[in-house]
């Protein structure tokens, strides 16, 4: 049985949630302090954990940070009631598995749950099996065609690269298509997020160690420079090393040998190194928050990865292909998107790239009860964030619609569901959708809810 802690300083909504996940088999505990969550944390061990983002005594993103010093293999999805994608696109970057809006979806909570728990098993490098071109979506924009272009001119190569690009636009697919094309694609291709390494952990988990060279090792560890040899070792958002662990980096590039931690004992070790950031390395180098040397060392071939708004002929193509995924994995049969659903996702500025993407075609696909994606199964954040069509140069060719009215629709829509699960009782239900009694009653006044 699996072990969640819920950390929500909503007591109704916590209890709520701690029934729901009972009663679909999960062992549930459950917080309402951030420093009692971190000591419950502490206590025991988690298979995943559920975080508010707005605590009494901290935010999910603090909360979250201490986690991931500690275990940074523990997925968690951080809830929010605020509807601010772009707070969710920095806790994705921070380390959360994903994120959930309230008022909570119970469909939609059990697919990213059972998701979590599925992807908490697997270890976090892996030996990739050659991907299928199907597999991967290349695209037909201008901004694709370059990418892909740096893609067959370096994978040949043995060239060490640095994939630049904002969060979520699918850098390590990227780098996974790069090793799939080189001599090495039939060695180990090893990811490690060193987003999620704490400076204690960071040497450890790239050099290995022996048993004893600290309190917690009490065997010996392969390094993932060991794991990766003979193939391609991705380090994905790099500039978040410590500079300590910057230093031990660069030999192992030159030198070509590894030192666990605790040991004497130099590993030979041949790979191939692949770098992503999000962030402007040579920023960081004039900041002195990285090393020049391990810079240059790194950045024998870079290229960026656009961002999805900057791909807008491929969007479709996307769609398809995340479509085609979400039926296959919720076995549904949804084979399109209404014509209004696709002039919003024209519309939309997409600032989580294709995660955002691939998320809101799966969430859409488990709450389409008929063929075709329409409004309604799109999330309320999307529709308040879009610019007025009207201005917008995407919208014109398009005929201009409401998009104030359809937000409406929405949310009447789900304040009836809310009601209806609170079996009318307005002051929990006004304590599930996250706003106060008297905010409750002039919405139902105003779209007439009984």
């Amino acid at each position: 049985m699996a072990a969640i802690l819920v950390i929500e300083d909503d007591l109704t909504f916590s209890r709520i949630l701690e029934g729901f996940l009972v009663k679909h088999g999960y062992s549930v505990e459950t917080s309402h302090r951030g420093k009692d969550g971190l000591k419950a944390f502490a206590a025991r061990t988690f298979d995943m954990v559920l975080l508010d983002y707005r605590l009494p005594d901290s935010t999910g993103l603090d909360i979250l940070f201490e986690i991931k010093k500690t275990s940074q293999h523990t997925p968690v999805v951080i809830m929010t009631g605020f509807s601010d994608i772009r707070t969710a696109v920095k806790a994705i970057k921070d380390g959360a598995h994903e994120y959930i809006t309230k008022p909570v979806n119970p469909e939609e909570l059990l697919m990213i749950v059972k998701q979590a728990l599925k992807k908490e098993k697997k270890p976090v490098a892996t030996a990739a099996a050659p991907t299928e071109p199907h597999d991967f979506v290349e695209g037909k924009s201008q901004a694709s065609r370059q990418l892909h272009e740096y893609i067959r001119l370096v994978a040949p190569t043995d060239m060490s690269v640095i994939i630049e690009g904002e969060s979520g636009t699918g850098k390590e697919n990227v780098a996974r298509t790069i090793h799939r094309k080189s001599q090495r694609a039939r060695q180990p291709f090893v990811a490690v997020d060193c987003g999620a390494l704490s400076k204690e952990l960071a040497a450890s988990e790239l050099f290995g160690h022996v048993k004893g060279a600290f309190t917690s090792a009490v065997m010996d560890k392969t390094g993932q420079f060991e794991a990766a040899h003979g193939g391609t070792l991705f380090l994905d958002e790099v500039g978040n090393l410590s500079y300590e662990v910057q230093v031990k980096l660069l030999r192992a590039i030159q030198e070509r040998i590894v030192t666990p931690v605790g040991s004497n004992r130099e590993i030979k070790v041949d790979v191939r190194i692949i770098t992503a950031t999000n962030d402007d390395l040579t920023e960081s180098v004039r900041n002195s928050h990285f090393r020049e040397d391990l810079y240059h060392r790194l950045n024998e071939f870079k290229l960026k990865v656009p961002a999805l708004r900057e791909r807008n002929a491929d969007l479709e193509e996307f769609l398809d292909f995340f479509r085609t995924a979400a039926n296959q994995e919720l076995s549904r049969n949804v084979t399109g998107f209404d014509d209004e659903v696709l002039r919003i996702f024209h519309l939309y500025d997409w600032p989580g790239n294709l995660r955002e993407l691939k998320n809101v075609v799966k969430r859409a696909v488990l709450l389409t009860t008929g063929t075709t994606v329409d409004v309604s199964a799109l999330p309320v954040e999307m529709m308040s964030a879009i610019k007025n069509p009207a201005t917008s140069p995407s919208a014109q060719t398009a005929p201009v619609y409401d998009l104030k009215v359809l937000q409406e629709v929405q949310e009447r829509e789900m304040i009836v569901k809310t009601l209806q699960e609170a079996r009318y009782n307005k002051s929990k239900a006004a304590r599930i959708l996250n706003i106060d009694r008297k905010t409750l009653y002039l919405k139902m006044e105003k779209y007439g809810i009984e």
